[in-house]
């Protein structure tokens, strides 16, 4: 009966490592958990051997694209803690393509000198890009931040992202850019602002109402919108860019010479 007591109980002391390891999976979302792009879940973290006395450790990812845009070819760092949130290892982890709400699989691999309890990711490169803007001075948002005013160099985390461009007496325009982990530092991308072909009445509470002005006093002003006339308080408007109105000239006809 002693004997198989000790059995039993080296038995249980081999199997808790394992154990240890074989946890909930860990979810990480990027960048951030309020309003991620990518959801990482990582499999339990299987030591496979020791070398240089660390822990060789692999793990399977599951990458969900949780946004409404593709994901392109994408390189992370990943940051392996143990439970006590000490740094023990770090790795590098590919990704495919992801299309939209679609799951991509990848494994990650990689030496620690604890046990692995916890993941934190970071992008593996930002990709600097010079934005120009045709006029230049217009002022520029980069998923819905401000950057700034172009021209102007900006560092870009791999993925998908919406530039915003705004400049008074222009039309605002937006367009989608794509960076994958494959661009090479020194690109630029260039957004040409179309003129207003409408007066642009600037609302207080962020609003802008195009149209044609057709009259303003000191108590109201009044836009022509779709051929209906609408009034707005003084004290409602912010700005008013008007534009340039084009008069046709008549067309002078020569006379012609009786026979």
């Amino acid at each position: 009966m002693r004997k198989t007591a000790a059995s039993v109980l080296l038995l249980l002391l081999a199997v808790a490592p394992s154990r240890a390891q074989s946890e909930s999976p860990l979810t990480v979302s990027w960048p951030n958990s309020d309003k991620p792009v990518l959801k990482l879940t990582f499999g339990q973290f299987q030591q496979k051997g020791i070398v240089n006395n660390e822990g060789v450790y692999v793990s399977d990812v599951t990458a969900q694209n949780v946004s409404d845009q593709g994901m392109p070819r994408s390189v992370f760092t990943v940051f392996i803690s143990d439970k006590n949130g000490v740094r023990i290892g770090r790795a590098r982890l590919q990704l495919p393509e992801i299309p939209p709400y679609r799951s991509e699989k990848a494994q990650l691999q990689f030496s620690a000198v604890g046990t692995p309890a916890a993941a934190a990711l970071l992008a593996g490169k930002t990709i600097p890009v010079r934005i120009i803007s045709v006029p230049p001075g217009a002022i520029f948002k980069v998923d819905g931040v401000e950057e700034g005013m172009t021209p102007k160099v900006v560092d870009f985390t791999i993925g998908s992202h919406t530039l915003e461009f705004s400049k008074e007496g222009y039309a605002t325009g937006s367009t989608p850019l794509d960076v994958g982990a494959d661009e090479l530092p020194g690109g630029s991308i260039s957004f040409e602002l179309g003129g207003l072909s409408q007066d642009a009445v600037e609302l207080r509470d962020g609003t802008t109402v195009l149209g044609d002005v057709m009259s303003m006093s000191m108590t109201s002003v009044a836009v022509r919108v779709e051929g209906k006339d609408q009034k707005y308080d003084r004290n409602q408007v912010k700005k008013i860019i008007l534009v340039e109105r084009v008069t046709a000239q008549p067309t002078q006809t020569q006379p012609t010479k009786p026979k």
